[in-house]
């Protein structure tokens, strides 16, 4: 077996960049971006057996944590901040933490990746549970923070995947549900906020959006619990109703005024009255 190495950070295809026209740069950058989509389909496969996992734990009260530094930790967040208004969902339902803190979103915190305790000492402080599950992420496969929060996991019988960008890493060793997405070297060597941080976003929402749909927080193709928050969701929220039933724009306005959502709204709809 060979021994494991970092593809991320392997010497670019291209070189002399900064000799490089505007338009060649962006047509190259493009070129390595059009590979991302057809990595993340070979690890089908493993998103399909994590996301099963996941569904099973949430109908029973669990929930689901991602757990990251740098750029993955921020994704991480970004997938878990978006989840209550998309879904309806509670915000404690999906959560992201980075290693360093909040602060880390905007700056990066010394050091904070490399220690091996500190994420444990997170979860511990958001009340994790045996039901809920805990997904590292870490372009790398080899970041402290993720693999030690796994590790403790492991050791209380936490349900643990995890999403790298290198094969047979330190990382996907840990989880138990490991999803890697080998993207190759960077455009920019080792600047895996490019092509491995495209991959984690796209592994990100499959993972939230079909266990949101498994959950049956979708009806048809819409979102029909989603949080009113603004007037363009008030607007998109007013038209899935007149989609649903036969309504105008003003009966259906003032319906989903009265219930607060699109569901609860079609629900409370009473068909005898416009059967002939």
């Amino acid at each position: 077996m060979n021994p494991f190495q970092k593809t991320t950070e392997q010497s670019s295809n291209y070189d002399s960049l900064e000799h490089m026209p505007l338009h060649e740069l962006l047509a190259n950058i493009n070129n390595e971006d059009k590979t991302v989509p057809l990595a993340v389909e070979k690890a089908l496969p493993q998103i399909e057996a994590l996301v099963s996992q996941i569904v099973s734990r949430m109908r029973i009260g669990g929930r689901l944590f991602y757990i990251g530094a740098g750029t993955s930790g921020r994704l991480g967040i970004v997938d878990a901040s978006e989840c209550p208004p998309t879904f309806g969902v509670a915000f404690d339902l999906v959560n992201g933490i980075i290693a360093g803190g909040d602060k880390a979103i905007r700056r990066a915190v010394e050091n904070a990746e490399d220690d091996a305790k500190q994420a444990w000492i997170d979860l511990q402080a958001a009340n994790i549970s045996g039901n809920d599950t805990v997904i590292g992420i870490a372009a790398s496969g080899t970041t402290p923070y993720v693999i030690g929060g796994l590790e403790k996991c492991n050791e209380n019988n936490i349900l643990t995947g995890a999403i790298t960008c290198n094969a047979g890493s330190p990382l996907a060793l840990t989880a138990k549900f490991p999803i890697e997405v080998v993207v190759g070297p960077e455009f920019v060597t080792g600047s895996s906020r490019m092509k491995a941080g495209t991959a984690q976003k796209l592994v990100l929402n499959m993972i939230s959006t079909t266990t949101m749909i498994q959950l049956g927080r979708v009806k048809g193709n819409k979102m029909v619990d989603m949080q009113l928050s603004n007037d363009k969701l008030v607007d998109r929220g007013v038209r899935m109703i007149m989609g649903e039933i036969p309504v105008s724009y003003e009966e259906a306005s003032e319906m989903l005024i009265k219930h607060g959502s699109v569901r609860k709204a079609v629900e409370s709809f009473d068909r005898n009255k416009f059967e002939l």
